[in-house]
Protein backbone atom coordinates (compact mmCIF):
# COMPACT_ATOMS: atom_id res chain seq x y z
CA UNK A 1 0.00 0.00 0.00
CA UNK A 2 1.32 3.46 -0.88
CA UNK A 3 2.25 5.91 1.87
CA UNK A 4 -0.36 8.44 0.65
CA UNK A 5 -3.12 5.84 0.98
CA UNK A 6 -2.03 5.04 4.55
CA UNK A 7 -2.17 8.72 5.47
CA UNK A 8 -5.66 9.03 3.89
CA UNK A 9 -6.92 5.98 5.79
CA UNK A 10 -5.49 7.39 9.05
CA UNK A 11 -7.14 10.79 8.40
CA UNK A 12 -10.55 9.28 7.64
CA UNK A 13 -10.26 7.06 10.73
CA UNK A 14 -9.35 10.05 12.90
CA UNK A 15 -12.34 12.03 11.59
CA UNK A 16 -14.67 9.07 12.22
CA UNK A 17 -13.33 8.68 15.77
CA UNK A 18 -13.81 12.38 16.41
CA UNK A 19 -17.40 12.32 15.15
CA UNK A 20 -18.15 9.43 17.54
CA UNK A 21 -16.73 11.39 20.45
CA UNK A 22 -18.86 14.41 19.55
CA UNK A 23 -22.01 12.31 19.54
CA UNK A 24 -21.50 11.05 23.10
CA UNK A 25 -24.40 11.27 25.58
CA UNK A 26 -25.35 14.77 26.70
CA UNK A 27 -24.65 13.82 30.33
CA UNK A 28 -20.93 14.16 29.56
CA UNK A 29 -21.26 17.61 28.04
CA UNK A 30 -21.03 20.98 29.78
CA UNK A 31 -22.83 23.78 27.96
CA UNK A 32 -23.08 27.29 29.35
CA UNK A 33 -25.01 30.00 27.51
CA UNK A 34 -24.06 33.63 28.18
CA UNK A 35 -27.28 34.29 30.12
CA UNK A 36 -26.45 31.39 32.49
CA UNK A 37 -23.12 32.84 33.60
CA UNK A 38 -23.16 33.80 37.28
CA UNK A 39 -20.58 36.40 38.27
CA UNK A 40 -19.35 36.73 41.86
CA UNK A 41 -16.77 39.05 43.41
CA UNK A 42 -13.17 37.83 43.27
CA UNK A 43 -11.50 38.89 46.55
CA UNK A 44 -8.06 37.98 45.15
CA UNK A 45 -8.31 40.92 42.72
CA UNK A 46 -10.18 44.04 43.90
CA UNK A 47 -12.77 45.20 41.35
CA UNK A 48 -12.87 41.84 39.56
CA UNK A 49 -15.58 39.22 39.29
CA UNK A 50 -15.27 35.53 38.41
CA UNK A 51 -17.60 32.96 36.85
CA UNK A 52 -16.63 29.31 37.17
CA UNK A 53 -17.84 27.42 34.09
CA UNK A 54 -16.17 24.08 34.79
CA UNK A 55 -14.54 22.51 37.83
CA UNK A 56 -13.78 23.88 41.27
CA UNK A 57 -10.91 26.27 41.92
CA UNK A 58 -9.75 24.40 45.02
CA UNK A 59 -10.05 20.87 43.58
CA UNK A 60 -7.81 18.78 41.34
CA UNK A 61 -8.96 18.70 37.73
CA UNK A 62 -9.70 20.95 34.75
CA UNK A 63 -11.02 24.44 35.41
CA UNK A 64 -12.57 26.88 32.98
CA UNK A 65 -13.39 30.27 34.45
CA UNK A 66 -13.97 33.80 33.23
CA UNK A 67 -12.71 36.87 35.00
CA UNK A 68 -14.29 40.28 34.44
CA UNK A 69 -12.05 43.20 35.30
CA UNK A 70 -13.54 46.62 36.01
CA UNK A 71 -12.02 49.61 34.21
CA UNK A 72 -8.68 50.67 35.70
CA UNK A 73 -8.03 47.39 37.49
CA UNK A 74 -4.43 46.81 38.49
CA UNK A 75 -3.18 43.30 39.28
CA UNK A 76 0.09 43.35 41.21
CA UNK A 77 2.91 40.96 40.33
CA UNK A 78 2.00 37.41 41.23
CA UNK A 79 2.40 33.77 40.18
CA UNK A 80 0.41 30.53 40.00
CA UNK A 81 1.46 26.97 40.91
CA UNK A 82 0.44 25.47 37.54
CA UNK A 83 0.34 26.36 33.86
CA UNK A 84 -2.15 29.14 33.18
CA UNK A 85 -3.82 29.77 29.83
CA UNK A 86 -5.58 33.12 29.46
CA UNK A 87 -7.68 34.05 26.43
CA UNK A 88 -8.85 37.65 26.10
CA UNK A 89 -12.56 37.62 25.24
CA UNK A 90 -13.26 41.37 25.28
CA UNK A 91 -11.50 44.61 26.08
CA UNK A 92 -7.74 45.00 26.34
CA UNK A 93 -5.62 43.08 28.81
CA UNK A 94 -2.28 44.82 29.40
CA UNK A 95 0.12 42.06 30.40
CA UNK A 96 3.73 42.14 31.61
CA UNK A 97 6.31 39.91 33.26
CA UNK A 98 8.40 40.72 36.30
CA UNK A 99 8.37 41.24 40.03
CA UNK A 100 6.57 44.61 40.12
CA UNK A 101 3.63 46.13 38.25
CA UNK A 102 5.05 48.47 35.60
CA UNK A 103 2.46 49.72 33.09
CA UNK A 104 5.27 50.77 30.75
CA UNK A 105 6.48 47.18 30.45
CA UNK A 106 3.22 45.61 29.30
CA UNK A 107 1.84 44.42 25.99
CA UNK A 108 -1.73 45.39 25.10
CA UNK A 109 -3.63 42.24 24.15
CA UNK A 110 -7.07 42.52 22.55
CA UNK A 111 -9.90 40.06 22.07
CA UNK A 112 -8.71 36.73 20.69
CA UNK A 113 -5.24 36.99 22.22
CA UNK A 114 -3.79 34.07 24.17
CA UNK A 115 -1.19 33.95 26.94
CA UNK A 116 0.28 30.65 28.14
CA UNK A 117 2.30 30.99 31.34
CA UNK A 118 4.48 28.38 32.96
CA UNK A 119 4.20 27.59 36.67
CA UNK A 120 5.62 30.21 39.07
CA UNK A 121 6.17 32.79 36.30
CA UNK A 122 5.95 36.29 37.81
CA UNK A 123 3.53 38.50 35.90
CA UNK A 124 1.18 41.48 36.31
CA UNK A 125 -1.60 43.19 34.40
CA UNK A 126 -3.88 46.18 34.21
CA UNK A 127 -6.96 47.32 32.32
CA UNK A 128 -8.18 50.66 31.08
CA UNK A 129 -11.70 49.50 30.16
CA UNK A 130 -13.84 46.58 31.28
CA UNK A 131 -12.05 43.43 30.13
CA UNK A 132 -13.09 39.78 30.23
CA UNK A 133 -10.63 36.91 30.02
CA UNK A 134 -11.11 33.16 30.06
CA UNK A 135 -8.85 31.12 32.30
CA UNK A 136 -8.05 27.47 31.55
CA UNK A 137 -6.00 25.71 34.23
CA UNK A 138 -5.71 22.46 36.12
CA UNK A 139 -6.71 22.81 39.73
CA UNK A 140 -6.24 23.46 42.41
CA UNK A 141 -5.64 27.06 41.29
CA UNK A 142 -4.07 29.71 43.49
CA UNK A 143 -2.59 33.18 43.23
CA UNK A 144 0.55 34.12 45.15
CA UNK A 145 1.59 37.78 45.22
CA UNK A 146 5.32 38.41 44.78
CA UNK A 147 5.16 41.13 47.43
CA UNK A 148 2.92 39.85 50.27
CA UNK A 149 1.92 43.47 51.01
CA UNK A 150 0.12 43.55 47.62
CA UNK A 151 -2.20 40.69 48.61
CA UNK A 152 -5.69 42.20 49.11
CA UNK A 153 -6.64 39.35 51.46
CA UNK A 154 -4.17 40.79 53.98
CA UNK A 155 -5.56 44.32 53.94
Amino acid sequence: MRKGNLISIFFVGACFSTSLALSSPMSNVIMVAPDQIKWVDLPLIPGAQIAILEGKMDKKGPITARIKFAPNTKIAAHWHPGIERVTVLSGTFNYGMGDKLDEGKTTALGAGSLIVMQPKMHHFAWTKDETIVQLNVTGPWAIHYVNPADDPRKK
